[in-house]
């Protein structure tokens, strides 16, 4: 199966900057049933420092073809946010991702 995109198909989210979300990814387009689940969240205004530490609470978890992320915080408004999703499938490993613009 050939992957157009790397991108998940919800494309960008909008999270407010005292929101707390943990976000849902199905991984039905790229592989079944995952594992090693790595999610890492990089500032783009940043060049793209990661700053998962700062913006993160908890862990991936995977549960049947859903990966749910750890909770999002902390974020500030006005920037955007790459959050990219790394996991096994099978012998392959997959990495897609999504964009968060923080708002006020």
């Amino acid at each position: 199966m050939a992957i157009v995109s790397r991108e998940v198909k919800e494309g960008m989210q909008v999270q407010g900057e005292d929101e707390q979300i943990a976000y849902s990814i199905t991984t039905t387009p790229w592989g079944s049933d995952p594992s090693s689940v790595v999610v890492v969240v990089k500032d783009e205004k940043a060049d793209f420092a990661d700053v998962t530490d700062t913006v993160t609470s908890g862990s991936a978890s995977a549960n049947g073809d859903i990966i749910t992320t750890p909770i999002i915080k902390n974020l500030a408004a006005g920037r955007t946010y790459r959050v990219e999703v790394k996991f096994a499938s099978g012998a392959n490993v997959f990495e897609c991702y999504f964009r968060i613009r923080a708002e006020r």
